[in-house]
C-alpha cells in the first residue's frame, strides 16, 4: 500500500466540491483514464491486428512449407521404390525376350540366369521359377524345394493370369523370410502361355525409405490396401502390423492431408498409390514436431510483442500522468490565484468597511471626549464637585474608555491601510503586539498562555507591514486551532545574522503527522475538513514569505506540538511593484 501511495499521482483522489454541475470537467482521474484508453487503443489495436495477421500468414506459410516438404519426400521415395520395382520387372522382361520357354525350363540355363541376376541386383532375388499354363512349376532355382509345386489355386496365379503381371503383398510364408513375389505372364505362339515368378527380398525396400534420422518427428512406410504394414514403421510397429490410421482414397499423384491417430496426435500425412502393386507409400509427420521451429520463433515473437506492449503502456501511462498532472497543477494554480484574488478582495472590502466604521466611530468619540473633558474641567472649577471623587472618577472612566476606543479604531485603520503594498520601516514588536491584541480575548476565554520573547536590541525591518500582519495572523490562528484549552504559545524573535531575523511560533498542540509535514504548505491541503478549514492559510503564508525573500519551515511531533520558523530579511524589495513596472 505504501508503494501504491507513492506511485499514485496527486490528482488521483482529487474531488472538486465546488465544481457544481461541471464535475466531469474537473474529474482528472477520468481524463487520465480517457487519455490512456484512447492512446492505448489507437496504438495497440493496429499493432495487435498486424500481429494477428502476421501470425495467420506465417502459420499458413509454415503449414504450406510442411506440405511441400512432405510432398517432396513422398515423391522422392516413390521414385526410388518405383525404380526398384521397375528395374526388377525390366530384368525379368529381358530374360523373357532373350530366352525361349524351352531354355527357361532348362535348370542349368535358369541357374545361370539366376546367378547373373543375383550379381547385378546385389542379391535382391531370392529364387526364380517357371510355371506353365496349368499352374505347375516346371523349373525352379532357389534355396527351397519348390519344383513341381502347384499354383493353380494360388492368388498369385489367378491374378497374373488375369492381368499379365502381379506383385504380391509382403508375406513370410513357408520360407520364414519377409519377401514379395513378382510374376509376369508370357504368351506363346501356340496360344498358350507360361509365367516367370521371382521372389524379392523386402529388406531392400526398407533401405529405400527415408531413415528415422531424416526427421525426428516423421515416419516413412509402405502399407497395403488392407492396412497391413509392408515395411517396418517407426511409430506403428513391425511388418504385417495393422496400421492404426485410415487408408486414404486412391490417388496416383502425391497428396498431403492432415489427420490424427487414435491417440489424438495430429499428423501431416503424404501418400501415393504405387501403380501395378498393392502398395501405398506413406510418410506421416507429427505436427507438433514439425511446427516446433515455428513455435520457437512464435514464442520469441510473442515475448518481443509483450515487451513492446509493456513499454508502450508504460510510456502512455507516464505521458498521460505527466500531462494530466500538468493540467491539474495549472488548475490548482488557477484556483489558488482566484482564491487569492477573492481573499484579497475580501480583505480589501473588510479594510474599507473597517476604515468607514473607524471614521464613523471617531466622530462621536471626539464629541464624547470633548464633552467628558469639559465636564471634568467644570468639576474642578466648582469646589462642591471637586471634592466629590466619585464624579471625578466617572469622568476619568469615560475618558479612558474613549482612549481605548481610539486605540481599537487606530488598529482598524492600520489594518485597512495594509491592504495595499507598502515597504516601510517596521517594528516587529509592535506588529506582533497588534496581532496579539486582536486575539487576546479568545486567548483569555480559552486559557491559552501566550509568551512573547523579543530582545530589546532587535533591528527594525524594511518590509510590508500588511503582509507581516497576514503571515503572523495565519500562523497564530493555525496554532490556536491546534491548541486545546489551557495550552501554551511561545513567540520568539532572534537576530542571528546581519541580514535576517528569525521569528519562531511554538505551540503545545496535537502536532502534525510526519506523512502530512511534506504537504503542509500545499494549496487546499487541510486536516480540518468540515471544520472551516480551506487549506489556503499556510499556502498563502508560504507564498508571502517567499515573495518577501524569506523562508518558512516547520517541525512537529504528534501530541507534543509544532514549531514554525520564519526567516525574514531585514530589507525587502517590493517585488510586486517591480513586476508591474
Amino acid at each position: 500500500m505504501i508503494i501504491i501511495d507513492k506511485l499514485k499521482p496527486k490528482f488521483w483522489d482529487h474531488h472538486d466540491v465546488a465544481s457544481g454541475p461541471y464535475k466531469s470537467l474537473f474529474n482528472f482521474r477520468r481524463k487520465w483514464n480517457l487519455v490512456v484508453l484512447l492512446t492505448s487503443s489507437v496504438t495497440l489495436i493496429p499493432l495487435l491486428f498486424m500481429t494477428w495477421l502476421e501470425y495467420k500468414i506465417t502459420l499458413r506459410a509454415a503449414r504450406s512449407e510442411i506440405r511441400i516438404q512432405t510432398s517432396r519426400s513422398v515423391s522422392e521415395t516413390y521414385q526410388a521404390v518405383s525404380y526398384f520395382l521397375s528395374g526388377h520387372k525390366l530384368a525379368i522382361d529381358f530374360i523373357l525376350e532373350d530366352n525361349t520357354y524351352e531354355d527357361l525350363q532348362n535348370k542349368k540355363r535358369l541357374a545361370s540366369i539366376f546367378q547373373s541376376l543375383r550379381k547385378g541386383d546385389a542379391g535382391d532375388f531370392i529364387d526364380i521359377g517357371i510355371i506353365d499354363a496349368k499352374g505347375r512349376q516346371k523349373s525352379y532355382v532357389g534355396p527351397y524345394n519348390l519344383k513341381n509345386a502347384d499354383y493353380c489355386n494360388k492368388k498369385c496365379f489367378k491374378e497374373v493370369t488375369k492381368r499379365g503381371m502381379y506383385i504380391s503383398d509382403l508375406t513370410i510364408g513357408s520360407r520364414h523370410l519377409k519377401h514379395l513375389a513378382m510374376a509376369i505372364k508370357h504368351d506363346l505362339p501356340d496360344g498358350s502361355f507360361f509365367i516367370i515368378m521371382a521372389t524379392l527380398d523386402a529388406k531392400r525396400i526398407n533401405k529405400l525409405l527415408p531413415q528415422p534420422e531424416f526427421n525426428k518427428g516423421s515416419d516413412a512406410f509402405i502399407v497395403n490396401k488392407n492396412g497391413q504394414l509392408q515395411t517396418q514403421s517407426r511409430f506403428y510397429g513391425d511388418v504385417l502390423t495393422q496400421l492404426p490410421l485410415s487408408i486414404p482414397p486412391f490417388s496416383d499423384k502425391v497428396k498431403v492431408f492432415e489427420t490424427a491417430d487414435k491417440q489424438g496426435t495430429e499428423l501431416f500425412a503424404g501418400y501415393v498409390y504405387i501403380p501395378a502393386t498393392p502398395f501405398i507409400l506413406m510418410i506421416v509427420s507429427q505436427k507438433e514436431k514439425l511446427m516446433e521451429p515455428w513455435h520457437n520463433v512464435r514464442l520469441r515473437f510473442f515475448v518481443f510483442l509483450a515487451a513492446s506492449i509493456i513499454i508502450i503502456l508504460c510510456v502512455i501511462i507516464g505521458m498521460a500522468t505527466y500531462l494530466v498532472n500538468k493540467i491539474y497543477t495549472a488548475d490548482q494554480k488557477r484556483i489558488v490565484a482566484l482564491h487569492e484574488v477573492e481573499y484579497s478582495d475580501k480583505l480589501a472590502s473588510i479594510g474599507r468597511l473597517a476604515s468607514g466604521v473607524a471614521h464613523e466611530i471617531n466622530n462621536p468619540l471626539a464629541i464624547i471626549n470633548e464633552k467628558a473633558g469639559f465636564m471634568k474641567d467644570m468639576f474642578t472649577l466648582q469646589q462642591i464637585y471637586e471634592q466629590d471623587p466619585k464624579l471625578t472618577g466617572l469622568a476619568d472612566s469615560i475618558l479612558a474608555s474613549v482612549k481605548r476606543c481610539r486605540d481599537i479604531t487606530r488598529r482598524l485603520l492600520n489594518f485597512a491601510r495594509h491592504m495595499e503594498i507598502n515597504v516601510e520601516i517596521v517594528n516587529l514588536r509592535d506588529v506582533i503586539n497588534e496581532i496579539i491584541a486582536f486575539l487576546k480575548k479568545e486567548a483569555e476565554r480559552r486559557s491559552i498562555e501566550i509568551v512573547i520573547d523579543i530582545p530589546d536590541d532587535l533591528p527594525q525591518l524594511e518590509s510590508d507591514q500588511g503582509n507581516l500582519h497576514q503571515i503572523f495572523l495565519n500562523i497564530i490562528n493555525n496554532a490556536f486551532a491546534a491548541l486545546s484549552d489551557g495550552g501554551r504559545l511561545e513567540i520568539g524573535v532572534s537576530h542571528e545574522t546581519d541580514d535576517f531575523v528569525i521569528v519562531t511560533f511554538k505551540d503545545t498542540g496535537y502536532g502534525i503527522p510526519q506523512e502530512d509535514l511534506k504537504r503542509i504548505f500545499e494549496p487546499f491541503f487541510t486536516t480540518k475538513f468540515g471544520q472551516g478549514g480551506t487549506g489556503l492559510g499556510l499556502s498563502i503564508t508560504y507564498g508571502l514569505v517567499e515573495e518577501m525573500g524569506g523562508k518558512i519551515s516547520v517541525t512537529s511531533q504528534l501530541n507534543e506540538g509544532s514549531c514554525f520558523n520564519i526567516q525574514l530579511p531585514l530589507k525587502t524589495e517590493n517585488k510586486k511593484m517591480q513586476n508591474s513596472e
